[in-house]
Parts: C-alpha cells; sequence; structure tokens
C-alpha cells in the first residue's frame, strides 16, 4: 500500500486526540455533500424543463422552413415545388402566409399575428394535442373559422361555443386613405371561432390561425406566402433532431441564393443558447457555493497540522521529506472532498430518482406538468463530481505546506 495514502486514511479515519477536529472533518464533507447533491438535483431539473420546453416547441415547430432572405412574401417557382415534393425524403410541403392583424370582438379587440395555413398544414401540425377547448379546425363546410392562443382569448373573452364571429382587419394595399373616413380603406372578414390553444405564454399572446385563402383575400395577395414549412421522413432526423446540413443543402440548391433554408435547431437558435447559458450560469453559481463551502477543509485541515506536529517530525527523523509530508496532508483533504462529493452524487441521484417516479414536489398552478420534471444527464454527475473534486484538491494543495514548513 501506497504509504502516503496509508498514513492519510490513518489521520482521517483514526481517532483523533481534539475532537473538534472529527467534527470539522465531518461538517466540510457533509457540507460538500449537500452541495453536490444540489448541483445534481438543480441541474436535473433544470434539464427536465429544458426537455420540456424545447418539446413543446418541437410539437409544432417544421423540420425546414424556407424563406426569402429579403422582402415579406414570395410567390413558391413552380419548378422547385415539384422538385421539392416529389423527393422521397419529404412528406408534407405546407405553404403558411403570416401578417400583423387588428382582431376584434365585440367591444374588444387586439392586435395579434395572423398565420393564414393550408389545410395539409391542419393535418401535420403538432398543435392539435394542445388544443384547451375546441378543435383545431380552420374550416366547417363553407364556413371559415380561427384558432387562437388562450392569451388572446383571454383578452377578448372568447369561447369557442359562442355564436358571434370574429372580425379581422388589414388596411388596403390599393386604396388612398381619405381624409373623410380613414376606416374606408381597412378590409374586413369574418371568422368563428373553432379553438383556443394553451401552449405557452408569448405563443399564447400573440398567434391566430386562420385559412390562408381567407388571409389572402384579406391582404390582397394571390398565391403568396410568407414561408414554405417542410416535414421530412423520421429517418432523414439526425440524433440531434434535425436533418443533415447535406439535405438541407440539397432543399436549398432547389430555390437558389435568395432563399433562407432553416432546420429546426436553426429556427429557434436563439432559445437554445439562452437555455445553455442560463444552465451555465445556474452550474457556475452553485459550484461557487461548494467553493466558499469546501473552506471547512482549509480548516480541518490547518488544525489537523497543528495537532500532528510531534508525528511531522517523527516522519522528518525517518527519512521522509517536506514533499512526503506535504502530500499526506494533501490527500486527507482530499480524501474529506471526496467522499463528500460521493455522498452528495449519490444523495442527489436518490432525490431525482424519487421526484422521476413519485412525482413528490408538485408545480404550483396551471402548468403544462403537475410536477417539476427531471432528467438526469451522466455528463452532468460526471462534471458535478470531477469540479468538486478538483475544488478540494486546490483547496488542500493550498493549506497543506503552510504550517509544516514553520515547523
Amino acid at each position: 500500500m501506497n504509504t502516503t495514502f496509508f498514513i492519510a486514511r490513518r489521520y482521517l479515519f483514526a481517532k483523533k486526540s481534539h475532537n473538534v477536529i472529527n467534527i470539522i472533518s465531518i461538517i466540510s464533507a457533509a457540507g460538500i455533500a449537500v452541495g453536490c447533491a444540489a448541483l445534481v438535483i438543480i441541474l436535473s431539473i433544470y434539464n427536465g424543463f429544458d426537455d420540456l420546453l424545447k418539446g413543446m416547441f418541437e410539437s409544432y415547430t417544421p423540420d425546414v422552413v424556407i424563406s426569402p432572405r429579403q422582402g415579406k412574401v414570395f410567390t413558391p417557382d413552380p419548378a422547385a415545388m415539384q422538385a421539392l415534393g416529389s423527393n422521397a425524403d419529404v412528406l408534407t410541403v405546407s405553404e403558411v402566409l403570416e401578417e400583423t392583424v387588428f382582431l376584434k370582438y365585440g367591444d374588444r379587440d387586439a392586435i395579434v399575428t395572423a398565420r393564414g395555413v393550408d389545410s395539409v398544414y391542419q393535418d401535420v401540425t403538432g398543435l392539435s394535442r394542445y388544443v384547451s377547448q375546441g378543435t383545431f379546425d380552420l374550416k366547417d363546410g363553407d364556413i371559415d373559422q380561427m384558432v387562437l392562443g388562450a392569451g388572446i382569448a383571454n383578452e377578448l373573452r372568447i369561447n369557442t361555443s359562442f355564436l358571434t364571429p370574429l372580425e379581422v382587419y388589414f388596411p388596403s394595399r390599393t386604396q388612398r386613405v381619405s381624409l373623410t373616413d380613414p376606416t374606408a380603406v381597412l378590409r374586413k372578414v369574418k371568422l368563428f371561432p373553432a379553438g383556443i390553444i394553451s401552449l405557452e405564454k408569448e405563443f399564447d399572446e400573440s398567434y391566430v390561425y386562420m385559412p390562408i385563402g381567407t388571409l389572402r383575400e384579406l391582404l390582397e395577395r394571390t398565391g403568396e406566402v410568407s414561408r414554405l414549412e417542410v416535414r421530412v421522413r423520421p429517418e432523414c432526423i439526425t440524433a440531434s433532431g434535425s436533418i443533415s446540413r447535406a439535405f438541407q443543402g440539397e432543399i436549398a440548391a432547389m430555390f437558389g441564393e435568395g432563399f433562407s433554408v432553416r432546420n429546426k435547431y436553426q429556427q429557434n437558435e436563439s432559445l437554445y443558447k439562452m437555455m445553455t447559458y442560463e444552465k451555465l450560469a445556474i452550474y457556475l453559481i452553485l459550484l461557487f457555493v461548494v467553493l466558499i463551502i469546501s473552506c471547512n477543509v482549509f480548516g480541518s485541515l490547518s488544525m489537523l497540522i497543528i495537532e500532528k506536529q510531534d508525528d511531522i517530525e517523527i516522519l522528518r527523523s525517518m527519512g521522509a521529506d517536506g514533499r512526503m509530508i506535504n502530500r499526506i496532508f494533501t490527500t486527507e483533504g482530499w480524501m474529506i472532498s471526496l467522499l463528500g462529493a460521493a455522498a452528495g452524487v449519490l444523495l442527489g441521484i436518490a432525490v431525482c430518482l424519487a421526484q422521476q417516479f413519485f412525482h413528490i414536489i408538485k408545480m404550483p398552478g396551471n402548468f403544462v406538468v403537475s410536477y417539476y420534471p427531471v432528467h438526469m444527464q451522466v455528463l452532468d454527475i460526471v462534471v458535478v463530481f470531477v469540479s468538486v473534486a478538483a475544488i478540494g484538491y486546490l483547496m488542500s494543495h493550498f493549506v497543506k505546506a503552510v504550517r509544516i514548513k514553520k515547523a
């Protein structure tokens, strides 16, 4: 057995002459364990919310979006559309027209973003699973209908059982504004509320869906779209959840340089980056807390070195040099940190498993889920353990030699 490790283990587990050193060592290990467990638990909960939000966004985010680099709308090229539709890996191609409009219901009104979509979009979108009231049907025979975000529905006090139609206004692109009657240039269509979507706050307060033909009529646009939304076969989706770069480039070549072709990640790039930065910030803050807690190791080793002055002199008389004595106390301090880190990781895993299977801690209010979601990642656990172990080693290495050299 390594002599340095043997002596450090004896000092750590053997009964010390001063009980206060035992207490400080236990406090050091326990503090590190609590900090380490907090890191594992909070990062796992953050992963759970991360997966939940990404799942919500990806449920209605198309695999590919084709939009013009300049301008708001474009007329799809028939040859490009035919090439795209005939691709064996493409399941559907949906036309989407988007514009900001004025929405009025009774004596209440709101400015919203209207999305005009075709019948194919209704069949393949994942939004139908988030309909909290009514259905995601934009046509009832010859009657045009609208699906609204929950925030807009609450603001306008709309219920799908009401028979009063919604009025959608947009200024004419061809008529001149009359000074005597400025409202004369406003075009209007009427739609009945068919469904209410409850997804997330920003979405619920911004978007409504209506037939693309009706929106084109309101905007006085013929055959124009804001973007094309493409859904591909599941086999074409990579492990990261997006299509391959080669397939993305193949689609881009069909439409030319004037168009932008974005995968799922690129459509929500700012969201994903924000989540990554937030997780990193949480990790660094909690790691700083663990660093403060690890200062207990400084006190424990300092008192142990004071107590073992006689042992240090005996070891020197037996031929031990300063480096070996330094390693003994460094190893003991590191062992305190490793024991605390190991206990903390096990405690964190146990708490996460309990929450994952038994849903012990509930979410307050009306959220998408009724309990805090948890998703443990092996990489997070490894990073936490290695980080805490490194802090313990550095703390031990910093403190170990000061009093020894004075002796």
